[in-house]
């Protein structure tokens, strides 16, 4: 998956102030969003009283992991499962309320999805603290400011581990926010969650395009043979990928907008402070394509014209064009 910094900030400071500054964030926006909302009921408290005791074990689980392992794609194995967590554990509090036990369920959909796909590109283990690592931690690692180990170990503990961890049940919070709703699921609950379904079925198809070309060109490339047509430009650019530079990471956004719908359907309230978690992770998938695409186009002569023909998260420019 995919979660990273943003790329203006790598130049200006050391990178371990930009995590401090996320972490800053991380506990600002929901602070203020819930400064101008109703209060919290006695069984929201105490819902949120556990899911940030499981927070903050799950954090410091990927902190010492990753850094006795030096794999720092922990996070990574967590952030499919725990969600489904979060969400069975909000719906037993609420004694299963219709609209909390609907949330968790497309939660679920949503992790056995995105799991699978992790898996299959090595992410797990036998040995839980193996698995792949994602190339991009390595290189993040060698940019300036990361001289010292120290701080890389609180980049690593501030943005890593606290802050994305943190992100995760930010955006579960509105299962907290529709307990005790005095509207009954409806029409409009069914048809955000064919909303929902609708946007993991496009990731399912993004992540399983850029899965088969990616196959096919190293199969190719371990052959020893010529990379040739669609594969000679080796990066992700048909179906899905020809029309959005991003299309799983379009999906992704799209899923967590939708599921802060269902709060809004709950109380009435277009704003309310369970947006935080919506509103934090757009910020960060902007963050993380940066960065993915700055690596793509030094690897791949044909990215920047892909940047130019392609939208990033929306089919707004037209198609990709290629000679084949």
């Amino acid at each position: 998956m995919n979660n990273f910094t943003f790329k203006g900030f790598i130049y200006i400071c050391d990178m371990w102030r930009i995590a401090l500054f996320l972490l800053f964030t991380l506990i600002a926006v929901p602070l203020v969003t819930f400064y101008y909302d109703e209060p919290l009921s006695e069984l929201q408290w105490e819902t949120l009283k556990v899911l940030l005791l499981v927070y903050g074990l799950a954090a410091a689980l990927t902190f010492i992991v990753s850094s006795v392992t030096k794999n720092y794609s922990q996070v990574d194995k967590l952030w499919s499962t725990i969600p489904i967590a979060y969400g069975w554990i909000v719906a037993h509090m609420s004694e299963y309320e219709d609209r909390v036990v609907l949330m968790a369920v497309l939660i679920t959909i949503w992790g056995v999805r995105l799991t699978y796909n992790f898996a299959r590109r090595g992410g797990y283990s036998w040995k839980f603290w193996s698995g792949e690592e994602d190339y991009r931690w390595a290189i993040l690692k060698s940019k300036k400011g990361f001289e010292k180990e120290w701080k890389w170990l609180l980049f690593n503990f501030f943005f890593i581990s606290m802050y994305q961890m943190g992100l995760i049940l930010l955006m579960t919070l509105p299962l907290v926010k529709v307990m005790g709703s005095e509207i009954g699921i409806g029409l409009w609950d069914y048809i955000v969650s064919a909303l929902l379904i609708a946007f993991v079925i496009i990731e399912f198809i993004a992540d399983q395009q850029q899965f088969n070309y990616q196959e096919e060109k190293y199969k190719r490339i371990n052959a020893g043979e010529e990379l040739k047509g669609k594969y000679a430009i080796g990066f992700t650019h048909t179906g899905l990928w020809g029309y959005m530079r991003h299309p799983n990471y379009m999906g992704e956004q799209a899923v967590w907008v939708v599921f802060y719908l269902f709060s809004i359907i709950a109380t009435g309230h277009i704003i309310n402070w369970s947006i935080a978690g919506a509103l934090l992770l757009v910020l960060l998938f902007k963050g993380s394509s940066d960065f993915s695409e700055e690596i793509s186009a030094k690897k791949y002569p044909e990215y920047l014209r892909y940047q130019k023909e392609v939208g990033r998260f929306l089919p707004i420019k037209g198609k990709f064009k290629t000679k084949y």
